[in-house]
């Protein structure tokens, strides 16, 4: 008897991705048109990497009692800065 064998799903997703697009029946998924309630970065996360850094004591002191999460301050107003630099 031969059975008939289900697709893997690597096997699946090589087969739709050999498809041109329009050929790729969506009408089971609804096309999202409306973006009010999306969060952006909620599944992005950089690459994070520990360093030493020595920075004035006032500094941290401020960054520390303006935000809870003064490092994450930090980065991103460090991040804000090479970005108002990049252009340069």
């Amino acid at each position: 008897m031969n059975e008939a064998r289900t697709p893997t799903l690597d096997e699946q997703v090589e087969y739709l991705r050999q498809l041109p697009d329009d050929q790729i029946d969506l009408t089971d998924i609804p096309e999202v048109l409306d973006f009010t309630h999306a969060e952006r970065g909620r599944f992005y996360r950089p690459v994070k990497q520990t360093v030493t850094l020595r920075l004035d004591a006032d500094v941290v002191d401020w960054f520390k009692r303006s935000n809870p999460k003064y490092q994450t301050a930090i980065n991103k107003a460090l991040r804000e800065y090479v970005i108002s630099r990049q252009g340069a």
